[in-house]
């Protein structure tokens, strides 16, 4: 028989690359996951990995077993939701991954309407960069999480996961007031053409500019929008967070751009902020098979009824 906890160690190898990857995010050492690999390939009784050196890569039968790793995961997934179902009230923990502009102006308030109805239920949120968030739900780490995408950095389907649309908003440029931009836009209003957006992009091409951090999704959004529009920015701040982007913008330190959830407080008349034709568009994810879980499914619906008014909700769930 098959070990489900040995399956997961091959899935987590199949995703990350390198058996010290997955001793680092499982919280193993390297020799005890590669002993139960081992352990797995006699289960098996065929060989599911070829090492080269310090290099391992899954063999065909390796690759194969993932796939059936990941329908037998999900099931268990789904089986853990009917048990949950069963149960009278939600109680225990339920772990929360989130990006900081949704831990700040979405999450707190699903969490009141969570506590509100489900008061056994104990959210524990860790602020996750989406990049992140794949790894951490497989790992069990995370049991839900919102991640993001842009125009210029769609997505990737992650293998195990599942997700449902949340909302969209729109993206500005943030430039010091006295640079000569377009007329600033504070609200949404009728989205700009393409063109416009490289314009007001080339604009600023000799202008320093203020990034998130690299390896992070607004990194490289902003990067691969200028280099749509026909130049790469020459970076001089790195700053995940927006409050401080839209402060280090009015002081002259650079231009940026942010989401509408990026832009807190009152207008700051040192800041112009001008509508670009581009979305970042926010999900909930969660593991396959772990969407009627009723602390997921909970925690989802409280999510959508927090979404601010203002902000563009899908026609329809994914």
């Amino acid at each position: 028989m098959l070990d489900v906890r040995r399956l997961r160690l091959l899935r987590e190898l199949a995703r990350r690359g390198t058996i010290a990857a997955v001793a680092d995010a499982l919280a193993f050492s390297p020799s005890a996951v590669s002993q139960q690999l081992s352990v797995l390939e006699r289960e098996a009784g065929l060989p599911l990995l070829e090492r080269t050196g310090r290099r391992v890569r899954l063999t065909p039968a390796g690759q194969n077993l993932v796939r059936h790793a990941d329908a037998v995961l999900e099931r268990l997934e789904e089986a853990a939701a009917d048990l949950a179902e069963a149960r009278s009230g939600l109680a225990g923990a339920l772990r929360i991954g989130a990006f900081p502009t949704a831990t700040r102006a979405i999450v707190p308030a699903a969490l009141v309407a969570l506590a509100r109805r489900h008061p056994g239920l104990e959210p524990m949120v860790s602020e996750t960069d989406p990049a992140a968030v794949a790894h951490a739900l497989r790992a069990g780490d995370l049991d839900v999480a919102l991640v993001h995408e842009y125009d210029f950095v769609p997505a990737p389907r992650e293998p195990g996961l599942a997700t449902r649309p949340l909302y969209r908003e729109p993206m500005y440029l943030a430039a010091p007031a006295r640079t000569p931009v377009p007329e600033p836009v504070r609200d949404p209003g009728p989205v700009p053409a393409p063109d416009d957006q490289g314009a007001v992009l080339r604009a600023h091409a000799d202008d320093p500019w203020i990034t998130a951090t690299h390896g992070t999704l607004c990194h490289a959004m902003a990067v691969r929008a200028c280099q749509a529009a026909g130049f790469t920015p020459r970076i001089r701040h790195r700053v995940d967070e927006f409050a401080t982007v839209l402060a280090l913008v009015a002081a002259g330190q650079g231009v940026a751009v942010v989401p509408q959830l990026g832009v807190v407080g009152p207008a700051d008349p040192a800041v112009s902020l001008t509508r670009l034709p581009m979305e970042r568009r926010t999900k909930v994810a969660f593991r396959s098979g772990a969407a009627a879980h009723p602390a997921v499914a909970a925690f989802a619906a409280a999510l959508r009824a927090a979404v601010p008014p203002e902000l563009a909700t899908p026609d329809s769930p994914e």
